[in-house]
């Protein structure tokens, strides 16, 4: 059965809002009486989905721009399957999500638990047998032509289930392309979460927000969902209405309707149809049509969400809900808590360990997800563009965890570390860009205009840009030569911490780190080469040099706090095996992870300059 959700706060949080995209407004249309708001009165409505209907009078208009360049579409799907940098918003969601038949791991120290899954020592390799709290079963999609009604309660709303009949007036249509986003003004204030909004952002995938549109490509994750700006997210996934459907809003003074109709999923020929209105009282309704699209969040956020309440939206026949944001999240495929590993790993060790890295017998993260992720527990540490909070008390290492690394599955990864096998990485060099997580890459400057800027950063905002010279850091960018005259070369990848990286990490003080630069409006460059593509040597291109000092990052960020001369430089992992319930770890597989371990404690005394040493025996 599923349990009662409860709300969960972090505490202190600050995420950057996502970018607004300067969009053209676009008004209401259509008409048609809509009930007062709150009021649940059914709409206006006729028996059969309006989208077919509208789908077929716009059949003849002019179509969006296909996202579908090969290029544009091979970069896409390269950061999205890339390594990336996770949210523990969403480790924390998916533990305490109710689940059927599986308990919630409570709290380290309630005497009346008994420790959740055999954990067993061989030499520095701990190794966890799930016994069914650690792998969560698909949660898989089954709102199809259900509607659900989200009502304000105060501190966060209540959800429960109406019909599923859609509002006739669909309104104007947008042209929306793949990740993009449209303005529309609002004739009357929207009251959401207690703030009186004017205007609202349509998004390409599946969801509304206030404040700031949402055009970017990253993971449409829990943690995407509840960062940025507030969100209504009726079924927030990576959508194309590029590619097929349609999108209808409507904006009266009752409040927003929008619609997807028979929109696809990027790269997929299954599409949803789904209607999300907002009244003005901030009631929210979602209807859902037919689905064929399995994984997406459904729920509603205020925005930079410290406290949030998972529900199973399917039980809402009487009303759920709590405080802050509330949602589901659906997906066809398993996952594993490793909240609750964590848990069970503490429970017969010390918390003596600043990060724990997960490897698997089987997949610990959906394939087509991430590769890699690193989740950052708690930070303490100012000036290097982490907020600070603390959360390893859920974890279990209230006292020194900080970080937590998901390797995934051990037989993607060759036996030899060193071996290069992702582009430029190997096993060695995505252990440091994970491991390096924890403190990068997310270091803004004051440019030569005076104005902050993140063009240092590529992917997700959180990895040198492919257009950076980072010296050949294993966060990405590239070791950039200068040919002179506006022209310069790729000529080493992922080798190292660079001076800037080892900065942040609170290795060297800022007088030892050199000026550097990064390449401004780069063009003749390969197709499919952008900022957050992964490095590559030999790619040669165009642009302005721009130089960068220490002081321009320190005149954005601030002084770094504690600084080098007090930060640690012993770093201490434990290594985690986890294997499936009835299963035992084979020998041979043990001896290569412990391979990976020793070879990586050199790597990372290497990477370093011998500045950290880096601790991953258990003992």
């Amino acid at each position: 059965m599923a349990q009662t959700p409860a709300s969960l706060t972090l505490g202190s949080w600050a995420s950057a809002a996502l970018l607004a995209l300067a969009c053209t407004s676009c008004g209401g249309g259509g008409g048609g009486s809509q009930p007062p708001p709150g009021t649940g009165n059914p709409p206006t409505s006729s028996p059969t989905n309006p989208c077919a209907t509208a789908l077929a009078a716009d059949a003849d208009l002019p179509f969006v721009e296909p996202f579908n360049s090969t290029a544009a579409a091979v970069v896409k799907r390269e950061n999205l399957r890339g390594r990336t940098k996770g949210d523990v918003r969403d480790a924390l969601w998916l533990h305490r999500a109710p689940r059927g038949g599986r308990e919630v791991i409570g709290p380290l120290g309630d005497p009346n638990l008994e420790p959740a899954a055999v954990v067993q020592d061989a030499g520095d390799i701990s190794v966890i047998q799930d016994d069914g709290s650690i792998f969560v079963s698909a949660n898989v999609f089954d709102l199809a032509n259900n509607g659900l009604r989200f009502r304000p309660n105060g501190a966060g709303y209540e959800v429960s289930k109406v019909d599923a009949t859609f509002r006739t007036a669909l309104g104007s249509r947008l042209a929306l392309s793949d990740d993009d986003s449209v303005r529309v003004a609002l004739p009357a204030a929207v009251s959401y979460y207690g703030a009186s909004l004017t205007e609202a952002f349509v998004n390409s995938d599946g969801n509304i927000t206030f404040g700031a549109g949402d055009n970017a490509s990253s993971d449409r994750s829990v943690g995407r969902f509840l960062a940025g700006a507030p969100r209504v997210a009726g079924f927030f996934a990576d959508l194309d209405p590029s590619a097929g459907g349609r999108v209808f809003a409507n904006a009266e003074a009752t409040g927003l309707t929008v619609t997807w109709c028979q929109v696809p999923g990027f790269d997929s020929t299954a599409t949803i149809t789904m209607q999300a209105t907002v009244q003005t009282d901030g009631t929210v309704d979602v209807k859902f049509g037919a689905v064929g699209l399995g994984t997406a969040v459904i729920g509603v956020s205020p925005g930079t969400a410290d406290t949030f309440t998972p529900v199973d939206l399917s039980a809402a026949n009487s009303p759920v809900g709590g405080q802050g944001a509330v949602g589901e999240r659906f997906t066809p495929t398993s996952d594993a808590d490793l909240v609750a590993a964590a848990q069970s790993f503490y429970r017969t060790h010390p918390d003596q360990y600043d990060q724990l890295v997960f490897w698997g017998e089987t997949r610990l993260i959906p394939l087509g997800e991430a590769f890699a992720q690193e989740f950052t527990v708690a930070n303490a540490v100012q000036g290097i563009g982490v907020p600070r909070f603390d959360s390893g008390n859920e974890f279990g290492g209230a006292r020194r965890l900080q970080s937590v690394v998901n390797m995934d599955r051990i037989l993607k990864y060759p036996q030899d570390p060193a071996q290069k096998f992702l582009g430029e990485d190997s096993v060695l060099s995505l252990l440091g860009q994970e491991s390096g997580h924890r403190w990068l890459a997310f270091l803004q400057f004051i440019d030569h205009n005076r104005q902050r800027s993140n063009a240092l950063l590529g992917r997700d905002d959180a990895h040198w840009s492919f257009f950076s010279d980072s010296d050949a850091s294993v966060m990405e960018g590239n070791d950039i030569q200068d040919l002179g005259g506006g022209s310069f070369r790729t000529v080493g990848t992922v080798s190292r911490y660079s001076l800037l990286d080892q900065y942040a990490m609170g290795l060297i003080p800022p007088q030892q780190v050199p000026s550097f630069f990064y390449v401004e409006a780069p063009v003749n460059v390969v197709p499919g080469r952008d900022k957050a593509s992964s490095p590559e040597t030999g790619v040669t291109f165009n642009g302005t040099r721009r130089d960068v000092l220490i002081q321009d990052v320190i005149s954005a960020m601030g002084d770094r706090v504690p600084p080098s001369i007090d930060a640690p430089k012993v770093w201490r992992q434990a290594w985690i095996y986890i294997v499936r319930s009835g299963s035992t770890a084979r020998t041979e597989d043990l001896a290569t992870i412990d391979g990976w371990r020793t070879a990586w404690e050199a790597f990372f005394l290497q990477a370093t300059d011998g500045r950290m040493r880096l601790d991953a025996k258990l003992r």
